[in-house]
């Protein structure tokens, strides 16, 4: 096998390992950020750790997303099984797919991490308004939402 006809499988594996990866990275962060700050308020009142750990959770989601749609394209490509006759067309293909989640998956973490940041600030004052703070951070979860319908769709779309 020369190194033209690794191209294809090379840019697969890139897509599905943005795809996977960047996600991972903003939740890792996002998850981080609260659990920080969920830290500093259950040292005052240890009470509050389920309200919080439900915050914490949120940003985690994206990570899941990004799994998903490796998982997908890994699929979908036939690298599952061992199949590396990608043409640097699909390759390609299958890397500008995996941006949807990548980039959206990156930030949408970060930002709902910190949305979820100051609903751990939020419950500390009032722990009655714990709804009120997973909303605010939910609403971020519907661009993950998004771009991992749009990255799915495009996967089935093309394979």
């Amino acid at each position: 096998m020369s190194f033209a006809d690794l191209i294809g499988p090379v840019l697969t594996l890139l897509g599905a390992g943005l795809a996977a990866t960047l996600p991972g990275i903003g939740s890792a962060k996002g998850v981080g950020a609260v659990g920080e700050a969920a830290a500093g308020v259950i040292t005052e009142d240890p009470e509050k750790f389920g309200k919080l750990l439900v915050l914490q959770a949120l940003p985690g989601t994206q990570g899941i997303y990004g799994l998903l749609s490796w998982f997908m394209i890994m699929n979908s490509s036939g690298l599952f099984s061992g199949q590396l006759n990608q043409t640097w067309q699909m390759g390609f293909m299958y890397l500008l797919v995996s941006m949807p989640i990548a980039v959206v998956g990156y930030f949408s973490a970060i930002y709902q991490g910190k949305v979820s940041e100051a609903g751990c600030a939020l419950v500390a004052r009032r722990p009655e308004e714990q709804a009120k703070a997973i909303v605010l951070a939910a609403m971020v979860e519907t661009y993950a939402i998004l771009a991992l319908l749009a990255t799915v769709l495009a996967v089935l779309i093309i394979s």
